[in-house]
């Protein structure tokens, strides 16, 4: 969906303050949606009840005064009785049909503000999706989070108060200066428009520099929610060094640095609300003094001083909500900006244009010589060359850095490579879509992370579809079945957040029959038993080697000893490969693996000698 979004123009720098009119440009296609019908019929719907509303409300004070000089005829004039009476009900019919129509307005609108906003946060969600890993990495979930809830809730409040409020406001105030006008010459219109300009003058400045101080105070909010949640998501690491009183102080000192900025903010509030205050009730104050001194004169009537003050109460309210619409539709803006330059964010990894689909008749994989690293100044593979043949069983080790986690990630097509080329079954994966590419890939990583739902539902979540005979049958493959069996809920079990219900043999069996649902022809387990205890390891290296057979699958390992069955054995050191055979071989052939065979046999030595 979010390919459709129009496009941007404007600067992407992080400091950057937004361009109002850029923005709007971006929104307007959600007030005005293209491809929905009903939509536009509704805000067609809705601006006609707008502009009844204000004609009935600009009729009121013509009803109005037309009662109060009814009234200051003769005491006793049935004519004058009758018409004044007539008058005030006309006057709070209308009252009654301003409000109808206000309310029959949002209700036609409604539907438009719901689905634009909805419209909104699906296509920021599918977009943040397609971004890189290196985004997800370097952006704080907290931060990103509030700026999504933050712009796609902006969008509701500024449909409605462009077409609500600035919109009518324009409205009354032409038609209040033409009435003025016709009724009172150009004297009192002259005083409207220049107290209406200088409304509007002294709202803007001051709201252009209580908008430097909101942009801060989102910064600071967000750093504030972004440091709560990173900690919070880290609570046993907290409680491991007992740092809960540092977690304490760094929150502290943001929402401290947060309280101080709020305390400005709402401070420039209230002078901004002083000055409107000034300007307004001195037009009140000399209109109405106006309308006394002509009435003294015998120009004008004491309907004429009702008539003044009611259409000039009319329009301040609205213009009085002007600072507030200011302020919203400023912040909205600069919500919004703030979203679209993270939807702007470029897609690192992308399908090429008429990409193909991976088809795969024997699942082989090969790195062509691949030089990659994740920044310029720091290359990991340097022209990387092997091969797995259909239906091996490889490892992949090396000392840590040498850069097994990366060709994993390389793999997925999580990052591309610099130079060089990755082939499955012959076909570059660069050049093939990333869907087809990931569905034939299944993968058992060290942290098994689970979503907060149950059991059943994470080993479904394989693939979209998977019914529950297949996810039983997956538990069993996983050797997990018995476990789940005897659990009061069974698959039903809820796991908890990240799966911290569950220990780590249980999440590692949950993770591979996940992977059974989902069924690829290509398997990779990363470091799939290392944060496990020696017995669970066992276990769960007897399912991984059920799950291979008749499979292609690359181990990357620590441990030596649970992968020292393996048809082929590749040694990792500084991004190349430095060897590569069976156990046996490489053994035989005294280089790095026998060192580091050598090392870890002399460690589980020690431990045991520890032991006795």
């Amino acid at each position: 969906m979010w390919e459709a979004m129009p496009p941007d123009t404007h600067t992407n720098s992080k400091d950057a303050r937004h361009d109002g009119w850029q923005t709007l440009k971006r929104f307007l296609p959600y007030l005005w949606p293209a491809d929905n019908a009903v939509l536009r019929r509704r805000v067609v719907g809705a601006l006609l009840m707008v502009l009844a509303g204000k004609a009935t409300t600009l009729a009121l004070p013509f009803a109005y005064k037309k009662a109060v000089d009814a009234m200051t005829l003769p005491e006793g004039a049935q004519p004058a009785l009758t018409v004044a009476m007539a008058f005030v009900l006309a006057y709070a019919l209308g009252r009654f049909a301003g409000v109808l129509f206000d309310n029959l307005r949002n209700i036609v609108f409604e539907r438009v503000g719901q689905d634009a906003t909805r419209h909104l946060a699906e296509n920021v969600f599918a977009r943040l999706h397609h971004l890189s890993l290196r985004f997800h990495l370097a952006r704080r979930t907290g931060e990103v989070t509030k700026v999504i809830e933050r712009g796609t809730k902006s969008i509701d409040t500024m449909l409605y108060f462009l077409l609500f409020n600035i919109a009518p406001t324009v409205i009354e105030l032409t038609a209040v200066i033409v009435i003025f006008w016709l009724n009172f010459g150009l004297g009192l219109v002259g005083a409207t428009v220049a107290a209406v300009i200088a409304y509007v003058y002294v709202t803007r400045t001051i709201t252009e520099w209580r908008s430097a101080l909101r942009e801060k105070m989102n910064r600071l909010d967000g750093q504030a929610l972004s440091r709560a949640v990173d900690s919070l998501l880290n609570y046993e690491t907290v409680k491991y060094f007992g740092a809960e009183a540092r977690e304490e102080a760094r929150y502290a000192a943001a929402t401290r640095a947060y309280a101080d900025a709020a305390v400005k903010s709402e401070n420039s509030l209230g002078l901004l609300n002083i000055a409107q205050a000034i300007i307004v009730n001195l037009l009140m104050a000399g209109a109405m003094a106006w309308t006394v001194w002509g009435w003294s004169q015998g120009r004008l009537t004491v309907g004429d001083l009702v008539f003044v003050n009611t259409y000039l109460t009319q329009l301040f309210r609205p213009l009085d909500m002007l600072g507030m619409v200011y302020r919203t539709i400023r912040q909205g803006l600069i919500d919004m900006a703030e979203m679209f330059r993270l939807i702007d964010t470029p897609v690192e990894v992308a399908d090429v244009p008429g990409a193909p689909a991976l088809v795969i008749q024997r699942p082989s994989v090969t790195f062509d010589n691949v030089v990659f690293g994740y920044d310029r100044d720091r290359e990991i593979l340097h022209g990387l060359s092997f091969e797995v043949p259909a239906g091996n069983r490889v490892a992949i080790v090396g000392p840590s850095g040498a850069g097994k986690s990366t060709i994993a990630r390389l793999l997925f097509r999580f990052y591309d490579p610099w130079e060089g080329r990755i082939l499955i079954d012959g076909q570059d994966i660069s050049h093939i879509t990333q869907a087809s590419l990931r569905a034939a890939l299944g993968i058992v990583p060290q942290d098994s992370v689970l979503f907060n739902d149950t059991i059943g539902y994470n080993i479904a979540y394989g693939r979209d579809g998977a019914g529950m005979d297949e996810v039983e049958a997956a538990a069993r493959g996983a050797s997990i079945a018995e476990f789940i069996t005897r659990l009061p809920k069974g698959f039903d079990t809820e796991v908890g957040e990240r799966g911290l219900k569950l220990s780590g043999g249980e999440k590692q069996r949950v993770a591979i029959a996940r992977t059974l649902v989902k069924n690829p022809p290509i398997v990779l387990f990363d470091e799939a038993t290392s944060a496990l205890d020696s017995r669970t390891e066992q276990d769960i290296l007897t399912t991984m080697r059920d799950v291979a057979s008749q499979r292609t699958t690359i181990s990357i390992a620590h441990r030596l000893s649970t992968i020292a069955d393996s048809d082929t054995i590749l040694v990792l050191d500084q991004g190349r490969l430095a060897e590569q055979g069976s156990h046996t071989d490489l053994l035989r052939r005294d280089g790095l693996y026998a060192e580091m065979w050598a090392r870890q046999a002399q460690e589980s030595a020690e431990v045991s000698e520890a032991a006795e």
